[in-house]
């Protein structure tokens, strides 16, 4: 999968005040890929670990499923599933779009591409940015990660881009053109060459968000996405020298940011979340599915012949799930697919378009878009510890070596996440136990700057740990689903949530065969 790093500014202007404004409020988002909640300590985050504790840390959040960082920042800049937003993996394969290879779902090409193809509705929601900015606010957003820039790909993004191996490095943030030589001269040039680092692009996207576009003043929403420790982690895996290194690097980013609104005297009126688009976890085995499925009969490629037959299965690997698209839904060919899964190894549960036996449907983890493929596999996962004493470790597709992180599985170390936050509306020293999730976090800042949203979001207000809320507390609701394959040792799988009022959370899914 070709995944892109880019710092990506953008400034908007301040469109008519409402009539009624709620009290002056910020709300800075700043998210920290890859970043898992067991290394938020005074060892190796100390700004993050003294933020939750002058704040609120949530010991119980959750990623969306694929835990992949596209789908957990639309679902963050959104707050519905990828069955409304349309965004359920990194890389998928879009025939509309291209009809024999996958695509990054937060390329710039990807992205127009398929606002033109659905009349402007590539994401099926209206994300943060796009609702502040309705409602006559300000608006400023810098990353180092290019699913950045799906939180408002409708403006004129700046970017700059550089290879670097396994992964291209991007930087960026929406600067109108007239303003990019006053950046340049501020900052310098945008890093473009290919020595610059994942941390140093991190370091520019903080400086163009504290130093360029907060000149003026904080705007009322801002968000800067922080690139490490995920990259460090893909490469060295959890906890790694050069992991712990790349969580050091973020908490500095932090400070920075924190320093900055100090030095606006903007603190005292500005809630700071900082969350994880996913969890980690080490590779114990690389599988190449392509291949053992050709070795078995199957007519299985890395992209769509050109001149595909019914049955044909173009595999798009996304890490820790693997995508199977099979050429006109041929059903037969699908059911063989999900049998042949079921008797493998790896495999770890499994979402189909069509029901079979001991699978369990698209829609029971919301991933049921139009484009969504035949099968959904997520490999499976164990709580061994790494080679750095980290646990959560987890088979792979083909395009990672063993030792290194990877996610996107259904393991509760891919899919528990970081969640702080403080500001004048969290409560102080609070440690919230009650689940909640990336889907949260829209609703949440919305409320916090009184911005109406204009249909209920999958996610809810986190009220429970808002001063507002006088120590309400919430009552968690665990629910199973179970499918099952018929047999002496047959095929099961069971899939956790928790539902907290109207809200589900996906915790874990486990499969194997279970003799009866």
């Amino acid at each position: 999968m070709k995944a892109i790093a880019a710092l990506a500014i953008v400034c908007s202007t301040v469109a008519a005040a409402p009539a009624a404004l709620p009290p002056e409020r910020h709300v800075v988002l700043v998210v920290w890929d890859g970043m898992r909640p067991d290394f938020v300590t005074p060892q190796y985050a100390p700004t993050l670990d003294k933020l939750a504790r002058d704040g609120v840390r949530f010991l119980n959040h959750h990623s969306v499923y694929c835990t992949a960082t596209n789908v957990n920042g639309t679902a963050i800049a959104t707050g519905v599933y990828p069955n409304r937003s349309g965004i359920f993996a990194n890389s998928e394969f879009r025939p509309a779009i291209d009809p024999r290879r996958p695509l990054d779902t937060a390329d710039q090409e990807t992205i127009t591409g398929g606002d033109k193809r659905s009349d402007g509705k590539y994401l099926g929601a209206a994300t943060i940015a796009e609702l502040v900015r309705g409602a006559g606010k300000r608006v400023a957003l810098s990353g180092s990660k290019s699913a950045a820039v799906l939180h408002d790909r409708h403006n004129e993004w700046t970017i700059a881009t550089a290879a670097a191996a396994p992964l291209t490095i991007f930087a960026g943030a929406p600067i109108p053109a007239a303003s990019r030589a006053e950046l340049t001269k501020l900052l310098g040039p945008l890093l473009v060459e290919s020595t610059a680092t994942a941390r140093d692009r991190a370091a520019y996207a903080t400086h163009a968000l504290t130093e360029f576009l907060w000149r003026d003043g904080v705007p009322e929403f801002s968000l800067l996405w922080l690139g490490e420790p995920d990259l460090s982690e893909h490469n060295h895996a959890p906890g790694s020298p050069e992991a712990l290194a790349g969580i050091k690097a973020a908490d500095d980013d932090l400070a920075a940011v924190l320093h900055a609104l100090d030095a606006k005297h903007a603190r005292e009126t500005t809630d700071v979340l900082v969350v994880s688009d996913h969890g980690f976890s080490t590779i114990r085995r690389s599988i190449d599915v392509v291949k053992q499925l050709a070795e078995s009969g199957f007519h299985a490629t890395k992209q769509m012949p050109e001149s595909p037959k019914a049955g044909d299965i173009l595999l798009v690997g996304d890490g820790g799930t693997v995508l199977f698209y099979v050429y006109q839904h041929d059903r037969d060919t699908c059911q063989r697919v999900t049998e042949w899964l079921q008797e493998s190894d790896f495999a770890g549960a499994m979402f189909t378009r069509e029901k079979f036996p001991g699978t369990l449907p698209l829609s029971a983890i919301r991933i049921d878009t139009p484009d969504a493929p035949d099968i959904v596999m997520s490999f499976r996962w164990t709580s061994e510890k790494n080679q750095f004493g980290v646990p959560g470790m987890i088979d792979c597709d083909w395009n990672r070596k063993p030792g290194q992180g990877t996610h996107a599985t259904l393991s509760p170390f891919d899919v528990h996440n970081t969640f702080i936050a403080a500001g004048p509306d969290f409560r102080r020293a609070f440690e919230d136990p009650t689940p909640t999730g990336n889907i949260d976090i829209a609703p949440t800042v919305l409320h916090l700057l009184g911005v109406q949203t204009p249909a209920p979001l999958d996610g809810r207000i986190i009220r429970e740990a808002l001063r507002e809320a006088d120590g309400a507390k919430l009552q968690a609701v665990p629910q199973t689903v179970v499918a099952k394959r018929p047999g002496e040792e047959a095929w099961q799988e069971w899939l956790r949530s928790s539902r907290v009022d109207n809200t589900v959370y996906f915790d874990t899914a486990v499969g194997g065969k279970v003799r009866k």
